[in-house]
């Protein structure tokens, strides 16, 4: 496997999904902005939800999301998480 870019829109509106989701809300993903809080007055995504939309992510956009990419670092927005995917994702997981 290498190390591709995916296309950042398509990774962008793929995590907007999935935190509105685990969110429970009902609003498109044009309405969460990308400096949004995972954790704030819109979004709620704790912990376990967290890795739950990890594990959807990689199935979503078919990557691979190794564990130590996760040790050690805060994601507060969905530019954090669109971030990490971009740049560190093996394409066909």
């Amino acid at each position: 496997m290498s190390v591709v870019r995916l296309d950042r829109g398509r990774i962008t509106l793929a995590v907007k999904k999935v935190v509105i989701a685990e969110s429970r809300l009902t609003i498109s993903p044009d309405q969460v902005a990308d400096d949004e809080p995972l954790n704030g007055a819109l979004l709620s995504i704790n912990s376990l939800g967290f890795v739950g939309m990890l594990i959807q992510l990689e199935d979503q956009l078919d990557v691979t999301l190794n564990d130590d990419l996760f040790v050690g670092r805060s994601f507060t927005t969905v530019a954090d998480l669109v971030d990490v995917i971009q740049n560190h994702s093996e394409i066909g997981g």
